[in-house]
């Protein structure tokens, strides 16, 4: 199964306009609040009407603007799980997953024994828990069958310790779907778990995309780098296929692999540098300590880079992350004389 996007929609000031192709089973689309991820998919629901384009899942075409093809909802075979899980306030968890065309008593049963519903039967949405709100919406839609499923930011509104349960539980429910997902958020952390395939987005356009792991570990530009996390970057000057100055940072980064041309940023992630005391080895940063937070189970470094060189702008503090399992074998000792950058952990990109 694929599903091909391409489309424009221009909403006041506001324009969006998307293109992707994938057959991921489980697609995660990545972007800040406004960026129109929700817009995306309710144009691939039929919620919203986009202004072009064309929308197909395999070689059923839900719309092309050209052919005058807009589908009804109801005839898109596509499950829409919007963020507050949207049941229906007045009919209970029985009546919720037969609230679709169609739906037997034989299938509401399977529902509710799949998504461990018994006993609730009779209960209406306000007298369950968000986790049972959320089975009571994945079973309505698994329902009637559909061939993909939209995920609007299901865990937006949750607080951190139910979110992650949550989203373990949905992994979990979903793992036998033959269909596609995609799920929409502005967590890297929900993205990254959930999705094979990833597409960035912001102001309405698709920075990149491509499987999840390997755009987490090469991201190409500093957006979305700085999308998936990265907290540390610094302009970048190629000397030569091997060596690249780090203007903001001043050194040079001696490295094996070669250098494309046309790099001018390097980014690295805070929890990568490598604490080294005494003699300076190569690719270490020379510091001076900015200040210290202490977190309930992380140490974090804020720094300012000794610079060696009069170029670049060295205002921007350099984050150092360690984890509790890390920073036991660091008590008792004085502060690293520098961090080295770990050759596998630099990202080379385009600013």
């Amino acid at each position: 199964m694929s599903i091909r996007v391409d489309i424009r929609k221009k909403l006041g000031d506001f324009s969006l306009a998307i293109s992707f192709e994938t057959d991921a089973k489980r697609v995660g689309i990545l972007g800040p609040s406004g960026c129109g991820k929700s817009m995306t998919l309710k144009s691939i629901a039929g919620i919203e009407r986009p202004d072009a384009g064309y929308i197909s899942i395999d070689d059923k075409v839900l719309f092309d603007s050209s052919r005058k093809i807009n589908l009804k909802p109801q005839k898109r075979r596509v499950g829409y799980m919007f963020q507050n899980y949207a049941l229906f306030p007045t009919m209970t968890v029985t009546q919720n997953i037969a609230a679709g065309r169609g739906i037997t008593a034989d299938r509401v049963r399977e529902m509710i024994d799949r998504f461990r519903l018994q006993g609730l039967e009779d209960h209406y949405p306000s007298e369950l828990s968000g986790g049972q709100q959320q089975r009571v919406a994945l079973a309505r839609i698994m329902a009637y069958r559909p061939d993909l499923i939209l995920l609007d930011e299901p865990f937006s509104a949750l607080d951190d310790n139910l979110k992650e349960r949550l989203q373990h539980e949905m992994i979990a429910m979903l793992s036998d779907y033959d269909g596609q997902v995609i799920l929409v958020s502005h967590s890297r952390d929900e993205i990254y778990r959930f999705s094979e395939e990833l597409l960035t987005m912001q102001d309405g356009h698709v920075l990149a995309g491509g499987k999840t792991a390997e755009l987490f570990a090469d991201p190409g530009t500093v957006s979305v780098a700085r999308m998936t996390g990265c907290k540390n970057f610094s302009g970048a000057e190629r000397l030569d296929a091997h060596r690249i100055r780090l203007t903001d940072w001043g050194i040079i980064l001696q490295l094996e692999r070669e250098i494309p041309e046309g790099i001018d940023a390097v980014g690295y992630r805070a929890h990568a540098f490598e604490p080294v005391w005494g003699e300076r080895q190569d690719n270490c940063i020379a510091f001076r300590l900015s200040g210290v937070d202490e977190l309930p189970f992380e140490r974090r470094y804020y720094l300012l880079p000794e610079r060696e060189t009069a170029s670049g702008d060295a205002s921007e503090t350099i984050c150092w992350f360690i984890q509790d399992s890390e920073r036991a074998g660091m008590d008792g000792k004085p502060a690293p004389d520098y961090l080295k950058l770990k050759e596998e952990s630099v990202m080379l990109l385009r600013k």
